[in-house]
């Protein structure tokens, strides 16, 4: 399973937005690996208009969703001070997110540098899209 984050559900949904990112996302979602977890709604939704927000939470309704719990919460803390002692300043809930990521033994596809940047910190697995943004199992 793959945790889609915010910045590919930002070009996804974005009219003019990167079509290999568009076309990877669709892959995740026709093969029925797309994950949801909450950092990535609470920020998606929050961001978006509230005209688009009914078509979105039907899309978000039929994915998986990751729970999370408070010993989570405490373990992206933890993850956030460790990042910071190496030098690396990312956004909390990119932090929140990896963990969430790493907890659940998932892969994360973003288009975000500050996955690429906890990637090389954590055993962060980054999904890479297969030929033409087909599902790639082995990424």
């Amino acid at each position: 399973m793959v945790i889609v984050d915010t910045s590919a559900w930002i070009e996804f949904f974005r009219r003019d937005g990167d079509l290999k990112v568009k076309l990877a996302v669709k892959a995740l979602l026709d093969e029925f690996e797309a994950t949801l977890c909450g950092p990535v709604e609470m920020e998606f939704l929050g961001g978006a208009y509230p005209h688009e927000r009914p078509k979105i939470q039907a899309w978000f309704d039929v994915i998986p969703y990751l729970p999370n719990d408070q010993k989570l919460w405490r373990k992206a803390a933890t993850t956030y001070a460790d990042l910071r002692t190496k030098g690396l300043t990312a956004p909390w809930n990119d932090i929140l997110i990896a963990t969430i990521t790493l907890e659940s033994d998932h892969r994360v596809y973003a288009v975000d540098r500050h996955f690429d940047a906890m990637a090389e910190h954590l055993p962060l697995r980054l999904y890479e899209p297969g030929y033409n943004g087909g599902f790639n199992s082995d990424r």
